[in-house]
């Protein structure tokens, strides 16, 4: 968990620097992953809301970027999440 020196220091909030090591945790050799909100939320014991509120933080602060995927029927799936 060398990475989480980098973000202990910063402002971060708890909830966001929870979110950050969970997405790290389960990111793919290029810092991709793709958990739906609901799954953090109840892997970490969060509402979806405070999950929400923490992926906002970490995209503001240029921790990770977030793109949206799409079915091929063209309904929404889960969030692409890559670590920056």
């Amino acid at each position: 968990m060398a990475y989480f020196q980098s973000i202990y220091h910063s402002e971060l909030s708890h909830r966001a620097r929870a979110v950050y090591m969970y997405l790290k945790d389960h990111a793919d050799k290029q810092g991709r992953c793709w958990p739906g909100i609901k799954t953090i939320a109840a892997e970490l014991s969060m509402s979806r809301s405070t999950v929400k509120r923490a992926l906002d933080d970490l995209c503001k602060e240029g921790l990770i970027s977030k793109e949206p995927r799409w079915r091929e029927n063209g309904s929404y799936t889960s969030n692409l999440y890559k670590i920056l």
